[in-house]
């Protein structure tokens, strides 16, 4: 277990602390204030072990194959908590929105894991990379709009109806970077696929 996939590791289980504090806040004690501040914390926490564990597997020049599949595996995990916090709760958003990054996640994690079992490893795209800070930022803006909202500035209607918006935007370029994905490297899995 190098410093790497310890950073990968804690940012999966990151993920279940987030769904806890955003559904049982009321059970925790935490008010409606100060929930919005301690998720943002959560997220910036994951986003930085996101940042840092790709760094510290280059420093230390131990990037594995492991590392490679379980990185944006972590990420996976942690977005879609995050997001399926969401659908319940004051932002409520649909669960067919969410389930566009669940799918698109799924069938890249499927194909990479597939790949690299017939001994194709499949990189990472720049548009996999701009998705993942599209989807943090989207996560970031909900939980700021959380913040006025609990001061009494923003309507409920009007944060959620912000809140779909932007999760509707972030979902399109999901979708379309998942394609971007399975085309750049359609050659690499018709040849994994065909074995």
């Amino acid at each position: 277990m190098n410093l790497a996939l310890f950073l990968t590791v804690g940012r999966i289980l990151l993920s279940p602390i987030f769904l806890v504090i955003y559904l049982y806040q009321v059970q925790l004690g935490i008010g409606p204030l100060a929930l919005p501040l301690i998720l943002i914390g959560l997220v910036a926490l994951a986003e930085l072990t996101d940042l840092f564990d790709g760094m510290a597997a280059r420093r230390q020049n131990k990037v594995t194959e492991l590392g490679k599949l379980l990185d944006p595996m972590a990420d996976s995990i942690f977005r879609l908590s995050v997001f399926l916090a969401f659908t319940q709760g004051i932002v409520n958003l649909p669960l067919w929105l969410v389930l566009c990054f669940f799918y698109r996640d799924s069938v890249i994690s499927l194909l990479r894991t597939v790949c690299a079992l017939r001994g194709f490893t499949l990189a990472a795209r720049f548009s996999g990379k701009v998705k993942a800070v599209i989807q943090g930022i989207t996560a970031l803006s909900i939980l700021g709009l959380m913040i006025p909202h609990a001061l009494g500035f923003l309507s409920l209607d009007l944060l959620q109806q912000i809140s779909f918006y932007i999760t509707l935007g972030a979902a399109a370029y999901s979708v379309f970077s998942g394609v971007e994905y399975l085309k750049a490297n359609q050659s690499y899995i018709k040849k994994a696929l065909a074995k």
